[in-house]
């Protein structure tokens, strides 16, 4: 393709247009440009001293894979598109999957080509940027091209795939509304084994769609997540053995909706399991098709299993390195029903810590995003009554831009335990930790370019701030 001059100065609009756009995230991971609907993360794998990860996007409304890579999660290089329809495979487009390791020492995508089933692509390149198709795909076709996601008359559907490397065997689960386990000695033979689950757990139908699954082991457990495509993000965790999944809980990590979507994650070098998530936009058509973008992943966030043997999640630590401008305040009480503004820290790209005591409070946390008029503010916090950690972003826009839907997650204190909040806020996402032990999210869309103050509240009694620090984030996405 010749470059010319009106190409350069068409991607320099663009570049602009992009550094100019309010509701842009800095430092969350964001597709390059245009509007990735799906955009779920895909392919993650630590290889060759790098972490890559995949995203779906849309070129001339057909499904791809593109492809990042990183030294620090922070920082990512763009690559040339990992998956795509090519002459020599039969897809249509390019949906979910994972990426392993096989026998050889490949990188291994397993993926589903839409319309035609599931597929495999092998790649030996130091950085990835070549792909071999399996001439035999796909290794499991689809029964009805023109049905995606239901099996017609089999026990499975040949649809979003999620493999590993077992010993000497290959394995795969098949998502949908009946997960099925396949295996295989050699990647091109694969053969189905039976459902997934071995029984099911209390309150959650066998039959409800299991997607964008991810399943890895986590201490001396197995973890399954994946998306119901209507409740959003989840996770079981149980035994792995006679080839089929014994489920022993099972907790949503999406309540309101399905803002938090397809799960992906990786184990790396230091025995990290990290894990990345798409999310929802929940912005209006007009605002998007102004925007040129959209496709958010969550930050990447280490797991790990508490002694309740549920998920225990905080950002990774590489994130700190992107604070300056450190600012702090402590011993503030706040009175009862009652705001009290932070005077040291504003912005709307911020990373806080706040160490909080209920006392009295019924409710008590922090208000970001705020107009000093009042008209604009996001409330975060832990509802003592209700027991829940919640985003309340019914205010966040007073052209109510977005959903102003709350999401609240099942989350309560001890008796004498403290409040600790991590609260990351990037332009219109905001991902909130409590105590490592459950975490929500939410995108908002503040309309006032004064809307940057922090304020403290407490609500049916007092409450007291032990302690409060912000940074400022240093944006590691090019624009």
């Amino acid at each position: 393709m010749k470059i010319c001059p009106e190409t350069i100065q068409a991607a320099r609009a663009l570049r602009l247009h992009l550094l100019k756009d309010p509701y842009r995230p800095t430092y969350h991971f964001v597709v390059p440009e245009d509007y990735a609907m799906p955009a779920d993360p895909n392919g993650a794998v630590f290889w060759n001293g790098r972490y890559h990860l995949g995203y779906l996007y849309q070129e001339q409304g057909v499904h791809c894979w593109g492809h990042v890579s990183s030294l620090d999660l922070l920082h990512w290089r763009h690559h040339p598109p990992s998956l795509f329809p090519t002459p020599d495979s039969p897809e249509e487009g390019i949906f979910s999957g994972n990426c392993f390791v096989n026998k050889q020492g490949e990188a291994t995508m397993l993926y589903h080509g839409v319309k035609t089933g599931n597929c495999i692509a092998t790649s030996a390149d130091p950085e990835l940027d070549t792909w071999q198709k399996l001439p035999s795909n796909p290794i499991v076709p689809v029964e009805n091209k023109d049905v995606w996601r239901e099996a017609a008359q089999l026990p499975y559907a040949s649809w979003d795939p999620h493999g590993w490397l077992e010993g000497d065997t290959y394995y795969a689960i098949f998502g949908g509304k009946r997960p099925a386990i396949f295996k295989a000695q050699q990647l091109d033979r694969w053969s189905y084994v039976g459902d997934l689950f071995a029984h099911g757990v209390e309150g959650v139908s066998l039959s409800e769609d299991l997607s964008c699954p991810d399943f890895f082991p986590l201490g001396d457990k197995w973890v399954l997540m994946g998306i119901s495509h209507e409740l959003g993000c989840r996770y079981y965790v149980g035994t792995w053995h006679n080839e089929q999944f014994y489920p022993e809980l099972h907790e949503q990590m999406s309540w309101a909706d399905n803002t938090m979507f397809a799960p992906e994650s990786l184990v790396d070098p230091k025995g990290r399991r990290i894990l990345w998530a798409w999310i929802f936009d929940q912005w209006d058509e007009a605002t998007k098709a102004a925007s040129g973008w959209s496709g958010v992943f969550s930050l990447p966030r280490e797991l790990w299993l508490g002694e309740d043997k549920r998920l225990r999640m905080q950002p990774v630590e590489e994130l700190k390195q992107l604070r300056y401008n450190e600012r702090r305040d402590s011993q503030i009480r706040i009175a009862p029903d009652s705001e009290q503004k932070v005077n040291a820290i504003q912005g709307n790209t911020l990373d806080l810590e706040l160490v909080l005591e209920p006392l009295g409070a019924t409710r008590c946390g922090v208000k970001i995003c705020c107009a000093p008029d009042g008209s604009e503010a996001t409330e975060i916090g832990y509802d003592r009554v209700a027991q829940t950690l919640y985003i309340d972003p019914t205010h966040a826009s007073s052209q109510r831009i977005g959903l102003q839907t709350v999401e609240a997650a099942p989350f309560h204190l001890e008796n004498g335990e403290l409040l600790h909040l991590r609260v990351l806020i990037d332009r219109s996402v905001v991902e909130v930790f409590a105590n490592q032990r459950q975490s929500v999210l939410r995108r908002i869309y503040p309309v006032q370019p004064e809307s940057l103050q922090i304020q403290l509240f407490s609500a049916g009694g007092a409450a007291l701030a032990h302690s409060i620090a912000g940074w400022t984030m240093m944006p590691s996405n090019p624009y």
